[in-house]
C-alpha cells in the first residue's frame, strides 16, 4: 500500500508540472506578447484547461497529508512562507486572467498580475526544489531550520531554472496550439529557451559539485541513471529539428518528455528518501490502517475520475484555438 500512494503522489506532482507548468509558461510569455490580439490569442490556448491544471495540485497535497503525514508537517513547517507566496500568486493569476475581459482601464494592470503571479509561482516551486536537493536540516524527523533556510544561492538558481523550463513548456504549448504570429513567436522562441534551460542545468550542476552535495553521490552508487539524461539529450536534439522544421506537433511530448527525464532523474537520486537525506518513504508513511481506508475512496475513485476527467478534457478541446472565438 505505500508503494501504491508513492507512486500515486510521483503522478500527480509530474502530472501538475507538465499541466500547470505550460499555462504557467504561457503566463510568463504573455508579458512579450507583441500586441492586444496575440494575448488574446495566448489567452484562448489555455481558457478551457488552466484552472483544472491545479487540480493535481491540490490533490498532490491531499496525498500527502493523508498518506505521509510527517513530510506533510515538515514541508509545511520548512516552507510556510514561500508556499503562502505561491498560494497568493496563484490567486492573483486566476483573478487577472479573468478580471482582464471584463476591465478597460486596469487591463494593463490585470496584465501585469497575470504574469507576475505566473512568475511568482514558478520560481517559488523551483526554490522549494532546489532547497530540497541542497538538503533542510532536520531532527528526529522535525524540521530544525529558521524561517529562511530555504533562501539560498542555489535554491534561487532553481527557481530561475524552473521559470526557465516553464517557459520552455509554454513556448512548445503555444506552437501546438495556435496560429499565426503566436505560433511563430514560439518556434523563434523554443530554441533561446532550450539554450537557457541547458545553461542552467549546467550551472546547477557545477554548483552542486563545488557544495559536494550528497545527491550527486548517487550517479556513483547507481550508473544506470544516466540513462535518464542521455533520454533528455536526445529530446532536446528532437525538439530543435521540430523548431527549425517548424513541425507544430512535435514541441510539446518532446518538452514534456525532458520534464519526465529530469522529475525521474530527481527521483531516483532520493530513493528510498522523500525528504534527501532524512526521512524515507517507510518512515513517512500513515498506519497501514489509514492507507487501506484512502485507497477505497481516493485511491480507486477520486484518483482514476480525475485522470479520466482529465483525459476528456483535453481530448475535447483538442486542435488549433480559432482567434475568431473569445473566451468570456
Amino acid at each position: 500500500m505505500i508503494e501504491f500512494w508513492a507512486a500515486a503522489l510521483a503522478l500527480t506532482l509530474m502530472l501538475y508540472v507538465l499541466l500547470d507548468g505550460f499555462d504557467l509558461g504561457v503566463g510568463m510569455l504573455f508579458g512579450i506578447a507583441p500586441d492586444e490580439t496575440a494575448r488574446r490569442h495566448m489567452m484562448q490556448a489555455i481558457a478551457p484547461v488552466w484552472d483544472g491544471n491545479e487540480t493535481w495540485l491540490v490533490l498532490a497535497a491531499t496525498i500527502l497529508f493523508g498518506a505521509f503525514p510527517m513530510v506533510y508537517a515538515l514541508l509545511l513547517s520548512a516552507f510556510y512562507l514561500p508556499l503562502l507566496l505561491m498560494l497568493a500568486a496563484l490567486i492573483l493569476r486566476g483573478v487577472a486572467f479573468e478580471f482582464r475581459y471584463k476591465s478597460r482601464r486596469l487591463r494593463r494592470v490585470w496584465d501585469a498580475g497575470f504574469v507576475g503571479g505566473s512568475y511568482c509561482a514558478a520560481f517559488v516551486q523551483g526554490v522549494t526544489v532546489g532547497a530540497l536537493v541542497q538538503e533542510l536540516p532536520v531532527q528526529d524527523g522535525l524540521y530544525a531550520g529558521g524561517a529562511f533556510t530555504w533562501l539560498t544561492p542555489f535554491s534561487l538558481l532553481c527557481g530561475l531554472g524552473l521559470c526557465l523550463g516553464y517557459a520552455l513548456l509554454g513556448a512548445a504549448w503555444l506552437c501546438g496550439k495556435t496560429e499565426s504570429d503566436v505560433r511563430d513567436l514560439g518556434f523563434r522562441l523554443l530554441p533561446r529557451l532550450l539554450l537557457g534551460v541547458l545553461v542552467f542545468l549546467g550551472a546547477a550542476f557545477a554548483y552542486a559539485l563545488a557544495m559536494n552535495l550528497r545527491v550527486l553521490h548517487r550517479w556513483v552508487e547507481r550508473p544506470e541513471m544516466l540513462v535518464l539524461p542521455l533520454v533528455g539529450a536526445a529530446a532536446c536534439a528532437g525538439l530543435l529539428y521540430a523548431a527549425r522544421r517548424r513541425i507544430d506537433a512535435l514541441p510539446f511530448p518532446l518538452v514534456a518528455l525532458i520534464f519526465a527525464a529530469a522529475f525521474a532523474t530527481l527521483a531516483a537520486s532520493f530513493l528510498p528518501y522523500m525528504v534527501p537525506f532524512s526521512v524515507t518513504v517507510t518512515e513517512a508513511a500513515a498506519p497501514e490502517a489509514s492507507l487501506s481506508f484512502m485507497f477505497w475512496g481516493a485511491g480507486i475513485v477520486v484518483l482514476p475520475i480525475t485522470l479520466i476527467y482529465t483525459l476528456v478534457v483535453y481530448r475535447v478541446f483538442k486542435g488549433k484555438v480559432d482567434i475568431a472565438e473569445h473566451y468570456d
